[in-house]
């Protein structure tokens, strides 16, 4: 087999377009088709009954041969009673609109996780970039110290350190490049990607650097609860098929009978109507009405658990942008104070635990600005997720 050349990926918005093939999406979709012909068969009428008899056409004695045959045709048709046909329109309607609402469920979370496998590829991405420089850093040190080694003002254990830092930084940098295969693998795959994408050209994570208004949202518009809302009323257009169920429903018959004796014919007709001692279908209204009850309580639920989460994502939210501030401020400071550090230990002033310290401390701060502005990314997703709107739409 031919071997996948890696590219870079689209931007988020253009990868969201694209990502209107990704299987999700067409399941999905399959389910609105398939609501869709489950209500244009509700709408069906019974179809009519042929039948053609004969009777009297062999025997002994005077029914012997064909001369007394009565031959009848005749066509019967079933009349549904009791509002059966539009309660079975009704509820292959509302079953559309639940498949439709589910859809836009699934688009609000595809969007959602794209947005989030997105970030963390891009936030992999700079970690390898990051350990990269840590174990340029580390062998620096690391030359650093044999230097004074030899020179006779450091000890043999200051190299013997250095040399165990550089190692563990370039096993901090297998570890980061073994994440980012992984989150780059998983971006490709959740929009069927023919091609693998190996960079992240268009950064998501600089849109965490920017102070914005938090939008309100309303708990009574998100997905989850238009899907409960739609399910509610799917349930109880099935009550109403039920009921009307327990309604008999009329069968008229009309033909013809042709008198082989006579050479005539007459015409014949009837009516049947079951009568409703035995089954009155109580069984199934009473499970499709406590289906009903069922999701009614189901519909507050997804209310009372969307307000909590629309609180905490905003929350969230709000305290990102401070925490970002904060992290990328630690950054700034530990990067002075890793590079006094070094200066200090170069002229003789500072031992090398000092710089394997302001190292470290360096590197955890870069780390935790890197956290920050991820946090603040998925809070925004997660808000514009609830909302049912494209995370990031103004990119």
């Amino acid at each position: 087999p031919a071997i996948a050349v890696a590219d870079p990926a689209p931007s988020y918005p253009e990868l969201l377009r694209q990502a209107n093939a990704a299987p999700r999406l067409k399941a999905a979709q399959a389910g609105v088709s398939q609501a869709e012909g489950l209500a244009r068969q509700a709408g069906a009428h019974p179809n009519p009954t042929l039948t053609i008899e004969s009777e009297n056409f062999s025997g002994n004695g005077p029914y012997t041969g064909t001369q007394l045959t009565e031959t009848t045709a005749s066509v019967e048709q079933t009349l549904e009673l009791g509002g059966k046909r539009r309660a079975r329109i009704d509820a292959g309607r509302a079953s559309v609109e639940l498949s439709r609402a589910r859809v836009r469920q699934t688009e609000a979370d595809f969007a959602f996780d794209l947005a989030e496998a997105y970030g963390a590829a891009e936030i992999a991405d700079l970690r390898v970039q990051l350990a990269t420089e840590a174990l340029s850093l580390a062998e620096d040190d690391a030359g650093v110290a044999s230097a004074l080694v030899k020179a006779g003002k450091e000890a043999d254990l200051r190299s013997l350190q250095a040399q165990t830092a550089v190692e563990t930084a370039r096993a901090d940098l297998g570890e980061a490049q073994a994440t980012r295969d992984t989150t780059f693998a998983k971006l490709t795959a959740m929009v069927d990607s023919p091609v693998p994408f190996s960079t992240i050209p268009n950064s998501l994570l600089s849109h965490a650097d920017r102070a914005e208004t938090i939008p309100a949202v309303d708990a009574l518009a998100c997905p989850a609860y238009l899907v409960a809302l739609a399910e509610r009323e799917e349930v109880a257009r099935r009550v109403k098929v039920e009921r009307t169920r327990a309604t008999p429903d009329v069968t008229l018959s009309l033909g013809v009978r042709q008198f082989q004796a006579d050479d005539a014919h007459a015409l014949v007709g009837g009516i049947s109507v079951p009568f409703p001692v035995f089954d009155r279908n109580k069984g199934n209204i009473a499970a499709v009405s406590s289906e009903l009850t069922a999701a009614e309580h189901n519909l507050n639920i997804v209310r009372l658990d969307a307000q909590a989460d629309i609180q905490s994502a905003s929350a969230r939210l709000t305290a990102s942008f401070a925490r970002v501030k904060s992290a990328q401020a630690s950054e700034r400071t530990a990067q002075e104070a890793y590079r006094l550090t070094r200066i200090g230990y170069e002229s003789g002033k500072l031992p090398l635990s000092e710089v394997l310290i302001a190292r470290r401390t360096l590197t955890e701060a870069r780390a935790q600005a890197l956290n920050a502005r991820q946090d603040r990314l998925n809070a925004e997703a997660e808000l514009a997720h609830l909302a049912g709107t494209t995370p990031f739409g103004d990119l």
